[in-house]
């Protein structure tokens, strides 16, 4: 079995399994750690994962955080002078904030309701600008059901380690692995 076949079984078992209400923000959030030489694949997977979650009757909401940086970029007031010396570039919270938003207003869609799962991609995208940590401080008293974090990474220890370059972070998250058996059902 294919290491995003792995990862879609493992994820089919955890979207089904019954979902306490009563949990905090930082409870609500699933990591899909997959490696970051699988991202296009988790991209060309994603109806699948859309799939398995509409057929254990949740919702799906997508946000893509792609283009942030991009669009940030385009109209950045410097934007000439960051293009001819980009080291000098320093948005990190700014692009933070720019990405909360983008899932903030994915949670208060109509739609968007406690049994619903809002997915994040395109992390892989903000590497060296944002912290995942930080981003899901921003974000975590706007989920209304869970919020399921695709996360080139990796998962060790109760540390994730974004892009296996920064030092990890320990989260209450629910790790969702390529690892064989990862949840027991």
């Amino acid at each position: 079995m294919s290491a995003m076949d792995r990862l879609l079984s493992n994820y089919s078992r955890q979207v089904r399994l019954p979902w306490s209400m009563n949990v905090s923000g930082k409870q609500r959030i699933w990591f899909a750690v997959y490696p970051p030489s699988e991202e296009r694949r988790v991209r060309a997977r994603l109806p699948q994962l859309e799939a398995l979650t509409l057929e254990a009757n949740h919702a799906w909401i997508t946000v893509d955080l792609t283009r942030v940086l991009p669009e940030y970029l385009a109209s950045h007031k410097y934007r000439e002078s960051v293009f001819q010396n980009p080291k000098h570039l320093r948005a990190g919270s700014e692009l933070e904030v720019r990405a909360a938003t983008l899932v903030k207003d994915a949670c208060s869609r109509e739609e968007a309701d406690a049994g619903s799962v809002v997915a994040v991609i395109g992390l892989a995208s903000l590497f060296d600008f944002i912290r995942v940590s930080s981003l899901i401080d921003h974000v975590e008293d706007a989920i209304p059901g869970r919020l399921l974090i695709l996360f080139p990474g990796e998962y060790a220890g109760n540390v994730y380690r974004f892009m296996d370059a920064r030092d990890g972070f320990n989260y209450m998250a629910v790790p969702i692995t390529t690892t064989e058996s990862f949840i027991n059902p």
